[in-house]
Parts: structure tokens; sequence; C-alpha cells
């Protein structure tokens, strides 16, 4: 049972999940803000902050049985390949941090989502709090979890093809992206940007995998799975996050890209040498240079290289050739072969092997 919104308390639903069905979760649990008073503008207008009766708890004690409780029931619906990821602010992420590590979690990294434009600091007491951190963790240190990588280099704008780093910058929803009612107020105070949930999904899970929220507010996290073409489960209690989030849902639309099919971590096709040779795309006996055409080694029927008399794999045989420093190099970055009278990478003959092998 997927692709539904269960409107319900998460300690009450999460335990009739089944066990190890869930490939990612996102979780943005009540932050127990804990905040007091009326909260004013500079001009002196009322800010309506997040003083929402779901986030209030009576004691630190009580915050972390809470916590424990929905962490528990997330690691036993979580598949071992899968992720959890977690946000919340100072209030309350260290309390859930703690917890994750009591039940047994592994932390993969952490995250900061840092606003690009936050809520002032009204009184001017203290730092603007500009950023929330995200926890990305797995079910235990031997999970073998999704990661895709290259989809996350090319997710990475600001520094194209560079490693995704753990300093995000999003903006706070606001405008059209936030879901307002009829007379044009907010429906929730703590609307996640619709972005952030694209990309956590896009290098966290595969195509048609199950996203869970347990805390599902306004149904960013399904918006961004349905998106991306990966199923969903929502929990949250609040009937009127429910309803909008329902309709929120219906208007969205599978969108296909390199991005949401996660083309960029398609493993190739493998290609080893000796079938590469059967095939006749290399011949025993022939010559293996390098670039400069100078320094050249003789293909074995086994795929490895007779070189200054002795049969090595072709990997370690560049190494040596190039004079490295290291001993082994991926030989498919510097061999070459003469193709027509011309020098030809082998990395070339053996895209073409692998496009004969797609047809």
């Amino acid at each position: 049972m997927y692709d539904i919104i269960i409107n319900g308390d998460s300690l009450t639903e999460l335990p009739k999940l089944p066990a190890e069905s869930v490939d990612l979760i996102f979780a943005d649990p009540p932050y127990w803000m804990r905040t007091e008073g009326i909260l004013r503008r500079t001009e002196g207008t009322e800010f309506h902050g997040c003083n929402d009766d779901w986030d209030k708890f009576s004691s630190l004690d009580d915050y972390e049985s809470f916590s424990l409780q929905w962490l528990k029931e997330c690691r036993r619906v979580l598949k071992r390949s899968g992720s959890l990821w977690v946000i919340g602010s100072m209030q309350c992420i260290y309390t859930i941090g703690a917890a994750m590590q009591k039940l047994g979690y592994w932390l993969i990294n952490d995250i900061i989502w840092h606003k690009t434009n936050p809520t002032p600091n009204f009184t001017g007491s203290r730092l603007n709090n500009s950023h929330e951190t995200l926890i990305w963790a797995v079910k235990d240190r031997k999970s073998k979890f999704t990661f895709n990588y290259k989809t996350a280099k090319a997710l990475n704008h600001e520094s194209p093809s560079k490693q995704m780093g753990s300093v995000w910058r999003f903006p706070v929803c606001s405008g059209n992206e936030r879901l307002k009612d009829s007379q044009g107020r907010k429906i929730h105070t703590t609307q996640k940007p619709l972005a952030m949930l694209e990309r956590i999904i896009a290098i966290s899970s595969k195509p048609g995998n199950l996203v869970l929220d347990p805390f599902a507010g306004t149904m960013t996290t399904g918006a961004a799975a349905k998106k991306l073409g990966r199923h969903y489960i929502m929990i949250e209690r609040e009937k009127i996050y429910c309803d909008y989030g329902h309709e929120r849902l219906k208007s969205i639309t599978f969108e296909d890209s390199e991005i949401s099919r996660a083309d960029y971590d398609v493993k190739p096709i493998k290609a080893t040498m000796p079938e590469m040779i059967r095939a006749g795309y290399f011949h025993e006996g022939e010559k293996f240079l390098l670039a400069d055409g100078k320094e050249y080694a003789q293909l074995q029927p086994d795929g490895k290289l007779l070189y200054c008399g002795k049969i090595i794999d072709m990997h370690t045989c560049a190494a040596l050739a190039k004079n490295l420093r290291a001993e082994r190099v991926n030989g498919f970055d510097y061999w070459c072969v003469i193709r027509d009278n011309h020098l030809v990478s082998i990395r070339e003959i053996r895209e073409n092997y692998r496009n004969s092998l797609k047809h």
C-alpha cells in the first residue's frame, strides 16, 4: 500500500507498517520550540511563528521519550539499504541525534540548511538564526545504502561537477510556494522547500522506491517523491494539513529527467578485455601505446600486457610505463591502439563495444 496520505498520529500508525518495507524516510518532527509570549516585528506587527499545539511537550524527558518512540519505529520499517533524514533546529536536533545513536543508527553526514532569507531576530538579543541541521543516517554501520553520488554532483549548481558539500543554500518557503488558506494565511508554520526535498530524494533513493514521511505536514515530501517517480506514504495527524496536502499532490505529475531516473549513477555494462578480444574489438599481440606513441606493450590472450619481459595487468603496466608514483592506475585512461593509422583510446573502443551490446 503506497501513494497514500494517512491521517493519524505517527506513534500509532508507524507500528502498522511492515518491517523493512521503506527505502527512504524524511522526518520533520516537532521542534519543541518553547516559544512564550507575543513576538513582534520591529514595526510592531505580530509575528506568527511556530506555536502550534503539536509542538508542545512538558519536559525534556517527555520530548526524549517521544523521539525515541518514533525513531525506533522508523528504524524497524527502514530497509537495510535505506536512509533516514531528519531535520531540526538547535532546540531539538541534538536530542534527536543522541537518540538516533542510542538506537543504533549510523550517522553518514550532518548538513546545514543555510536559509538565504531567514526570519530576522526582531529583538536584536542574539545572532540571526539562519540555519537548520539535517542528519543523514542509516540503519547500522554495515548498511549498504543508496547514494547517487554522480547525481549529487549534477545537482551541485553552486560548484558544477564538484562533490556535493554539506552546506545547502535554499530560501525559506515564501510566495507561491507557501501553501495558504482562502484568507491568505500560511497553512503550516514550518513548510520546507520543495527543492531541498527533491535533492534528498534524488540522491538517496532509486526510481520506484518507497519514501515515508511520519510528520508529513503539507506533503512536500510526497510532492517531491511523486515528481521524481518514487512512491510515498505520508503520515499526518492534523486533518487540515492532510486536506490541503491531498489537493497539492493531485496537482503534481512525474517529471522524467536524468535526475529523476538517476541516469548519472547507472553503472555501465561490464566489458572485460578477454570479452572484447573474442568480439574482435582488440587483437591478440597488438601494441598498446601511450598517447605520445613511445612506450608500448603487447596484448595477451587473457587481456594482460607483455611489458619489459613481464606479463602484468594493463593498470599496473600503465603506471610503470608512465613512471607514476601510484602502483596502479586506470589503464583505460592511458592506453591507445592504432586504428586506420591513428591512435585511438582503448576507452573509446570499450564504449563502442558497450554500445553494441545495447542493441
